[in-house]
């Protein structure tokens, strides 16, 4: 119950990070909450939820654990990450809830901090790649044609009653975590 009690508060706070300035990103910003609904927990099939993201300098990613059943350790290489060798961690993160900022490009390691449950899958390998504007119009060329985005319409839409809405669904989920 207190992992579930954990995915809500990441919830609440993925839903205020989309009304910041109106609902625009800021930047690269991407919060990633490991393991989806199930956050990092032995069941959790990390690898399927991991393949295919994206991951940016400027992304955030969440580990939503109870510190009851371990930790998470951050490995310093590919190889200590390989064969699970979690004796000489970079850093440990014990909270159960931990927000990771992803500051710099290349490869990050993490790891449960027992082996049998890193042996069994529960690790996770991000190649962060360089911080991308998302407002910036991507451009498709081929010989001799291009593709230009056009820009969306100006008028307002339902952009203002779906922010009210993650309002109310906010303030629900922090009165739902506040009854645990």
């Amino acid at each position: 119950m207190a992992t579930l009690s954990k995915v809500l508060v990441l919830a609440l706070v993925f839903a205020t990070a989309t009304l910041r300035l109106g609902g625009q990103w800021v930047g690269a910003q991407v919060h990633h909450v490991v393991g989806g609904d199930r956050g990092w927990e032995a069941a959790s099939d990390v690898a399927t939820w991991s393949s295919g993201k994206i991951f940016r300098v400027g992304d955030k990613i969440w580990f939503a654990y109870s510190a009851a059943q371990g930790s998470v350790a951050e490995l310093g290489s590919r190889e200590e990450y390989e064969a699970c060798d979690v004796s000489n961690p970079i850093r440990m993160y014990t909270d159960g809830l931990e927000s990771i900022h992803l500051n710099g490009e290349g490869f990050r390691y993490f790891a449960s901090s027992d082996p049998d449950h890193c042996k069994n899958g529960l690790r996770l390998h991000v190649e962060v790649l360089p911080f991308q504007n998302p407002e910036t119009p991507k451009v498709a060329t081929s010989k001799g044609s291009a593709l230009v985005l056009a820009a969306g319409p100006t008028s307002p839409s339902g952009s203002a009653q779906l922010r009210e809405s993650l309002v109310l669904f906010a303030l629900g989920l922090v009165f739902l975590v506040m009854g645990n």
